[in-house]
């Protein structure tokens, strides 16, 4: 059974930095295509950012030069390192993961999300004031 707990969210001021992790169980996550996405209030789930099973990334161009995401295979975990945060940032967001195609890169997943992601978390909001 899949399981991706987020973590890490919280309050900032504009311009600020938060690191999110995502803790991920029931698979191995080296070979699987993750993300994270974020959804503010009244507003549709958007993916952030990607990263592959070859380690290319990818980022929507609303965070791009600001989000880096990256993967610690051996924990299991993925970060979110989020820098000069604004508050049009402010979502919750989500982590990520397909279902092991190893195939899949980062720049359509990225385009095509939906067709792509197979496991959510629950969560961890992000606060910009």
């Amino acid at each position: 059974h899949v399981q991706l707990v987020e973590s890490g969210g919280g309050s900032v001021q504009a311009g600020g930095s938060l690191r999110l992790s995502c803790a991920a169980s029931g698979y191995t996550g080296s070979r699987r295509c993750m993300a994270w996405f974020r959804q503010a209030p009244g507003k549709e789930r958007e993916a952030v950012a990607v990263i592959d099973s070859f380690g290319e990334s990818s980022y929507a161009n609303t965070v791009k030069g600001r989000f880096s995401i990256s993967k610690d295979n051996a924990r299991n975990t993925l970060y979110l390192q989020m820098d000069s945060l604004k508050p049009d940032d402010t979502a919750m967001y989500y982590c990520a993961a397909e279902r092991g195609r190893s195939t899949v890169v980062a720049g359509y997943a990225l385009s095509f999300p939906d067709q792509i992601f197979d496991y959510y978390g629950q969560g961890t909001q992000v606060t910009v004031s």
